[in-house]
Parts: structure tokens; C-alpha cells; sequence
């Protein structure tokens, strides 16, 4: 993967971000998602946020062997710290780390927000808590999907503020949006966690003691739950 060629996750990324857009990438890594764009001539600006040493002198490297130094601008910071008021930012993308690290990204970073960015967010894992911020939030899912790469699965998820939302405690697990698309890898994904659930349950029972009767009725709940969605 490089600046021209991105991986298969990080293209689907890619299409959801708005022509035309100011992008604030955090957690840019080497840069190739502002540097791709812009080279596409999809984005107008970007700015590339690391929280790492290393990987901010990465993507200061690929900003200026692509000569694009002056339309995106690479800051070291933590979250959102990246982003300044005369940025403008239109869309912010945070990939490739846990939704419970998006979430507290976000929660961290919130006086940073307007209120009328797209945030295109593509978590590895802990998708509930983090739609549950998005609700929290006010922010409506606009879209979401689900791809293989390399044996995992990784969802993308697009949320703009638009007013109260309610979504079901369903909806928050699964993807309200997911759960209605029903996609051949969505179902492949669940009947492998299934699998899974049921694993972890019957560990969990052999054990008895010392764990608690919540966790145990929290798992059989999701169980309960996905071979519903599979029915």
C-alpha cells in the first residue's frame, strides 16, 4: 500500500469522503488517504494528524515527496488536537484503531467539532460503544458496510449531526443500516461470532464460579440476538 495504491479498506474510505471536501485525518499514519485524494482531486485541503513520532515523520515524508506540502498540512497531536480553527474542516476520517478509541477520540476532542463535518469512521472492533456516542451525540447514520481483507472483518461507518436519533439496542450491536442490507459478509460475520458466543458461554458456564452472572446473561443476550438476525 502507498500513496497510490491504498488498501482495499482504506479505497472504500476513500469514496465516502464528500468532492470537494477539507479532510482532517487522525491517526493519518504514512498519509497515503490525504495524499491519494488529493492527487484524485477529490479534496480541496487536508490535514494529517499522528499522535506518533514515527509515523508523523512517515507521513511528513509522503506530503512532501508528493509535493503537496502547502494544501495539506501534517500536525503532531493527540485526537482532534490536530485540527485549528482556521482549518475548515468539511470531514474527518479516523481508521484503523479501535471504535472505543474513536469514541473517546471524539469524546476527548468534542469543543474541536462544529457540528457539521462527516465523520467517516472505519473501527476495528468495539463498533456498539461507539454508535452509542454517535446517538449520544445527535449524529444519524448516513451509511455503513462491512468487507474481508485479509481474514478480518472492518466496518465503515458515516454519521452527520442531524437532531435527536433512537436507534434499538439492536440496531447499536448490529448497524441499523447493516442489519437491513443483510450483506453476504454482514451474515458471515455474525454466523461466525455465533459460533464463537456459543464457545464463550459454555466456558464460561463450565467455570461457575467467580464470574459474574451479568457477563454470562450479557452473552446469552447476543446469542439470543444474532440467531435471531440469522433466523
Amino acid at each position: 500500500m502507498n500513496e497510490q495504491t491504498l488498501s482495499m479498506r482504506l479505497e472504500r474510505v476513500a469514496a465516502l469522503v464528500p468532492a470537494g471536501a477539507r479532510l482532517a485525518d487522525i491517526g493519518s499514519d504514512h498519509g497515503y488517504l490525504p495524499v491519494a485524494l488529493l492527487r484524485r482531486g477529490v479534496i480541496s485541503a487536508a490535514v494529517a494528524g499522528e499522535v506518533a513520532l514515527t509515523p508523523f515523520r512517515s507521513a511528513e515524508r509522503t506530503v512532501r515527496e508528493s509535493g503537496l506540502e502547502h494544501t495539506i498540512a501534517v500536525r503532531l497531536a493527540s485526537g482532534l488536537g490536530a485540527i485549528e480553527p482556521g482549518d475548515g474542516i468539511t470531514a474527518i476520517s479516523l481508521c484503523g484503531m479501535g471504535g472505543e478509541t474513536i469514541r473517546d477520540i471524539l469524546e476527548a476532542g468534542k469543543s474541536r467539532l462544529n457540528g457539521r463535518e462527516r465523520l467517516i469512521l472505519q473501527p476495528n472492533g468495539g463498533e456498539q460503544p461507539l454508535r452509542q456516542w454517535l446517538v449520544a451525540h445527535d449524529y444519524r447514520i448516513l451509511h455503513e458496510e462491512m468487507l474481508r481483507e485479509n481474514r478480518f472483518y472492518y466496518e465503515i461507518i458515516v454519521a452527520e449531526r442531524d437532531g435527536p436519533v433512537t436507534y434499538s439496542a439492536e440496531e447499536l450491536y448490529f448497524g441499523p443500516l447493516q442489519m437491513q442490507a443483510r450483506s453476504p459478509v454482514f451474515l458471515d460475520k455474525w454466523e461466525r461470532m455465533l459460533r464463537f458466543k456459543h464457545k464463550n458461554l459454555a466456558n464460561l458456564t463450565r467455570a461457575q464460579q467467580g464470574v459474574a452472572q451479568e457477563k454470562v446473561q450479557e452473552i446469552a443476550r447476543q446469542i439470543r440476538w444474532i440467531s435471531e438476525l440469522l433466523a
